[in-house]
């Protein structure tokens, strides 16, 4: 059974920081595009940065500056660290990679 577990959200303070983990079993997503998209309530999931499995990343323009996007293939894992963080960047975050999503990780931001 495929899972991807995302983990490391929370609440932090404007201008903080969190990073975001989603740690993958089943199957190896190695060479694979993983994703994070974030969701809030009453709004359409929303994509935020992608990495393929060379390495190239991109980024909503909402967050290209502040977050970035990592992996470890050797664990199986997508990481993003989200700095300079914002209150409209509260949201849940939910790993993305092929067909599979995660259960999504709660990230709230407050003033």
């Amino acid at each position: 059974q495929v899972q991807l577990v995302e983990s490391g959200g929370g609440l932090v303070q404007a201008g903080g920081s969190l990073r975001l983990s989603c740690a993958a079993s089943g199957r190896t997503f190695s060479g694979y595009v993983m994703g994070w998209y974030r969701q809030v309530p009453g709004n359409e999931r929303a994509w935020v940065a992608t990495i393929a499995g060379h390495g190239l990343t991109n980024f909503a323009g909402s967050v290209k500056g502040r977050f970035t996007i990592s992996r470890d293939d050797s664990k199986n894992t997508v990481y993003l660290q989200m700095n300079d963080l914002k209150e409209e960047d509260t949201a849940v975050y939910y790993c993305h990679a092929r067909e599979y999503w995660g259960q999504g990780t709660q990230v709230t931001v407050s003033s």
